[in-house]
């Protein structure tokens, strides 16, 4: 999938690092997409900073912040789905980050695509294919 809005890449200077967001109502979620990519998604990217919440209004609060250069959002969270919450951060929020959807299965890809998310990872998790697509955001982000 495709953005429609460049968004530059956030890569704080003075840290050496990209602001990264990672939205689970489930901390077990949120640990296997951080230890999947670790500290650096690539040899060529800077380290990442990692931010989880739980909560559909920290995820609102902290896109609007403007400091992340990309969101991972996980669709099966309960309450507010990541693909909801999606579709409302690329509608509403200006040069709004890169966002990745974590979805339950492959066949969901075209809700992934309804809510304007720029990739998506179904489940399981592979880790390399984790680390893979966050790289290739952060990438793009820069570019």
């Amino acid at each position: 999938m495709t953005s429609t809005q460049a968004v530059p890449c956030r890569h704080d200077a003075a840290t050496g690092q990209v602001e990264v967001l990672i939205y689970s109502d489930d901390s077990s979620t949120r640990a296997e997409v951080r230890q999947a990519v670790g500290r650096r998604a690539g040899a060529d990217l800077p380290q990442i900073a990692w931010t989880e919440t739980a909560t559909h209004a920290a995820v609102v609060e902290h896109a609007e912040s403007g400091r992340f250069t990309l969101l991972v959002l996980d669709g099966e969270a309960a309450k507010a789905g990541g693909l909801g919450i999606c579709r409302q951060l690329k509608a509403e929020i200006y040069e709004c980050p890169r966002i990745v959807v974590l979805i339950a299965r492959p066949q969901d890809a075209w809700l992934a695509a309804w809510s304007e998310a720029d990739a998506v990872i179904s489940a399981p998790l592979n880790p390399l294919e984790v680390r893979d697509v966050i790289a290739g955001q952060l990438r793009e982000a820069a570019a």
